[in-house]
């Protein structure tokens, strides 16, 4: 009997992507099942109530996680160092806190019920999109790129209720109860996702066949990345988004969505369109490209800097010359 029990408990947890493993299987469930308590819990009260309870958990990691302190506040003074003050800095990394945590924690839970077709206006509005919702029209395909910025799906949600089936890329989650529960609530919000691994095949065909794809194009892409300026310091950039615009000869448009007040309230904008007739006779395409969509990018922060993620290792990866010529003399290949 015992045999038995532990051969169901074994496939149940190789169903869980945890052959084997069937303590990790039970952390997947138990942490699938507090979401799901979390989301009823938020459905309980007032979106203005939810945002303040998010905010005070904000100040909390701030206090707490030094690390990611540290490291928000280090990516500042690079960043924005020669603008603001080290009290400002300190202030504007604070907030993103706070405004991460909101996101994270209430936002993206609620977002899918609450934007719909019908109620989208009463939560975002609309600046002149009319360059970008032009490409996006076409039937020739479109590359939709945005940073970890204000909150950068809800741009995804708008749009798809403005009628635009966007494909956007996503990486998967490790416990796959939660991936299938937030791939779920994503595609009900109008948006297809594309798996990361095995994305640009996907977004290859896509805009072969006249559809849009969208990125999350602040993400390090490691040292062999596209190495662009972005915030004054070179940063990897996935060569992908580059080099399918080139392959395809489709607009790049650079969007996001920012908080506008206090609130779930949010002003989707267009930074920038790139149009394919602007790379061709440049010298280095691919570098061009890319930094162009960094610099549309960086303009949108700079606006609202206390909306960006400023915790993440986006300056991880550093490029092979920078390595080198930080290295001790006589250990540099020749």
């Amino acid at each position: 009997m015992f045999r038995e029990w532990r051969e169901r408990v074994n496939r149940w947890a190789a169903s869980l992507d945890a052959p084997g493993r069937p303590f990790k299987a039970l952390g997947y469930v138990a942490t699938y099942a507090a979401l799901r308590a979390w989301v009823a819990l938020l459905s309980v009260f007032p979106m203005s109530a939810n945002l303040v309870t998010a905010g005070i958990f904000g100040e909390i990691w701030w206090l707490i996680s030094a690390r990611h302190r540290e490291r928000a506040l280090d990516n500042l003074r690079h960043a924005l160092g020669d603008v603001y003050s080290e009290t400002e800095l300190r202030r504007i990394a604070r907030h993103s806190f706070r405004h991460m945590a909101r996101v994270y924690l209430v936002e993206l839970c609620l977002a899918p019920r609450l934007v719909s077709e019908w109620s989208w206006a009463r939560y975002v509005e609309l600046d002149d999109l009319s360059s970008g919702l032009r490409e996006l029209l076409t039937d020739r395909g479109a590359i939709l790129v945005t940073p970890h910025f204000g909150n950068y799906e809800l741009l995804g949600y708008t749009l798809a209720q403005l009628g635009f089936h966007l494909n956007a890329v996503m990486r998967p989650l490790d416990n796959p109860l939660l991936n299938e529960h937030v791939m779920s609530t994503r595609e009900a919000g109008g948006l297809s996702l594309l798996i990361k691994k095995g994305a640009a095949n996907q977004a290859d065909a896509l805009l072969a066949a006249g559809k849009p794809v969208c990125f999350i194009a602040d993400q390090d892409a490691g040292r062999k990345g596209n190495f662009a300026v972005f915030f004054g310091r070179r940063a990897s950039h996935y060569k992908s988004i580059g080099l399918l615009a080139m392959r395809h000869r489709v607009p790049i448009v650079c969007g996001s969505a920012a908080r506008t007040r206090d609130g779930f309230h949010y002003r989707v904008c267009v930074q920038r369109v790139i149009h394919p007739h602007e790379w061709v006779d440049t010298p280095r395409p691919l570098a061009w490209i890319t930094q162009q969509y960094a610099l549309a990018m960086e303009a949108a922060i700079r606006a609202h800097p206390e909306q960006y993620l400023w915790m993440h290792r986006r300056w991880k990866s550093r490029p092979p010359d920078e390595l080198e010529a930080a290295a001790p003399a006589g250990t540099t290949q020749s």
